[in-house]
């Protein structure tokens, strides 16, 4: 099975966001073909949300998990502490009032 490069999947997504009108940004650009990708929603209340891929082991399947969530100040340091592990991770920020981040939608897990 083919894996999409990280590039090629952030291409993807900022694509279909700005088809629903949802801006969003490159915040830190990571490794073209391998890195991880971080989503951090921000609802513009002050709230944010952070999302990361995941595993799930029982059942092969690749789905979106919550890596922290609260003051978007809290989650921006919980993205701070990522990337200092992960020099190599992408990190994309959306911005909607709504909530509405398209990650639960087919094609992008």
């Amino acid at each position: 099975m083919t894996r999409l490069t990280a590039r090629f999947w952030v291409d993807a997504y900022l694509t279909r966001l700005r088809l629903y009108d949802i801006p969003a940004f490159v915040v830190a650009h990571g490794d073209d073909n391998a890195g991880a990708v971080l989503v951090k929603l921000s609802t513009l209340d002050g709230k944010a949300v952070l999302f990361q891929r995941g595993f799930d082991l029982m059942t092969g399947v690749r789905k979106w998990q919550e890596l922290a969530s609260g003051q978007e100040m809290d989650v921006d340091a919980s993205v701070t502490k990522q990337r200092s592990f992960d020099p190599d991770l992408w990190v994309i920020e959306v911005e909607d009032r709504q909530g509405r981040h398209l990650l639960d939608e087919p094609g992008l897990d």
